[in-house]
């Protein structure tokens, strides 16, 4: 009887908490959204300062695509937990949210190193040295690696397994296109490959 009642009563009080839950998911990816959109700001004053400079950009064909797969991915994190009724794991959700936090400190830095010449475009300054500082001591892309980790970390808060699937893949079709497309542009306008070469594009270590 005694676990019968234990049982009821930690199955109201899940009930309940998946409930709230999705409310603070919903306030998590609107954080996120609003992150994206202070970026956003950033890199457009940054671009307009990197045009005087004579900086140009390419691959610019692809950057709808990017911004359309960013925005929906984030809608659908939100909609895929309310429509489909996704629950909370705990201890996913802690783990998931401290690779956000590691993500997000990693974006951080990777603008602190790049300074006025980091945006969101692949912009190009002609004759001008790669930056090797901070993560770039270690990796060619750490920003593209922050959002790997984030299209992945972000839905599996509340597992949102469908949303992390589709837009991991999707993200990947537009990395793989944005990274070739930008180390070519580097490499073109300066000493990019030899500079960079040998350090791994993505993953700390590999080859």
């Amino acid at each position: 009887m005694m676990a019968a009642c234990l049982d009821e009563r930690w199955r109201g009080d899940t009930v309940a908490d998946w409930q709230d839950s999705r409310v603070l998911y919903t306030g998590l990816v609107a954080l996120v959204a609003f992150m994206r959109l202070v970026e956003l700001v950033i890199s457009r004053r940054n671009v307009v300062r990197l045009e005087a400079r004579g900086a140009v950009e390419v691959g610019r064909s692809l950057y709808p695509w990017m911004v359309a797969v960013h925005a929906t991915f984030l809608l659908a994190c939100a909609a895929e937990v309310w429509f489909l009724d996704r629950r909370l794991i705990p201890q996913l959700a802690a783990f998931c949210i401290a690779l956000l936090v590691g993500a997000a400190a990693l974006r951080l830095w990777v603008m602190a190193t790049l300074g006025p010449r980091w945006s969101t475009r692949v912009m190009i300054l002609p004759e001008t040295a790669p930056i090797t500082g901070g993560p770039f001591r270690r990796l060619r892309h750490p920003n593209y690696l922050a959002v790997v980790v984030e299209f992945a970390a972000l839905p599996m808060v509340h597992t949102a397994w469908l949303t992390a699937g589709i837009f991991s893949m999707a993200n990947a079709m537009v990395l793989c296109r944005r990274i070739r497309t930008e180390e070519q542009a580097l490499a073109r306008s300066s000493d990019y490959l030899s500079v960079m070469g040998d350090r791994p594009r993505l993953i700390p270590g590999a080859k």
